[in-house]
């Protein structure tokens, strides 16, 4: 059996991989090597983790019209991702302090911290938890991945209008 890598449902499928990958590795680098998160790390965090959730569910939806939607959903909630993780970087990173920012009003409102700390709790500071991966600051790898997830919706949207 031939894979069709032109299916909309495949790229959705392997976004959704990369994203909980991406999540892992930010656990690992948490809980083994002592990254410790700020507000924004955490809050792009559930900005991955909720675009993992709407890209698997798009590749599952029965329907075409529902993945379609699914698949224009993900685009402005990627562009935020985008938006907090430059603000991560030219911004907070330069301060000392973030709290009561809108990240953390943001991830105080939700809940998730005080539910599932060992995931969601802040346990830095913006300046403390401005770290580079292999020379490139950490929130520029999740800035690629919501720019990656803009462009595989864009294509899923657009190639389901053609016809799956």
């Amino acid at each position: 059996m031939l894979i069709n890598w032109r299916a909309p449902r495949l790229w959705l499928f392997g976004l959704g991989l990369v994203c909980a990958a991406s999540v892992a590795l930010a656990l690992v680098a948490q809980h083994r090597f002592g990254m410790e998160p700020c507000p924004w790390c955490i809050l792009q965090r559930m900005q991955i983790m909720a675009i993992g959730s709407l890209a698997l569910l798009a590749a599952a939806a029965p329907v075409k019209w529902a993945r379609q939607l699914l698949s224009l959903l993900l685009i402005p909630l990627a562009a935020s991702g985008a938006a907090a993780a430059l603000w991560q970087h030219f911004v907070a990173a330069k301060t000392n302090s973030c709290a009561l920012t809108l990240a953390d009003r943001i991830i105080t409102t939700i809940g998730l911290d005080s539910r599932w700390p060992d995931i969601f709790e802040v346990r830095a500071t913006c300046a403390d938890a401005a770290v580079s991966v292999l020379g490139v600051p950490f929130e520029f790898w999740s800035l690629a991945l919501f720019l990656m997830t803009v462009a595989i919706a864009a294509l899923a949207f657009w190639r389901g209008r053609q016809g799956d």
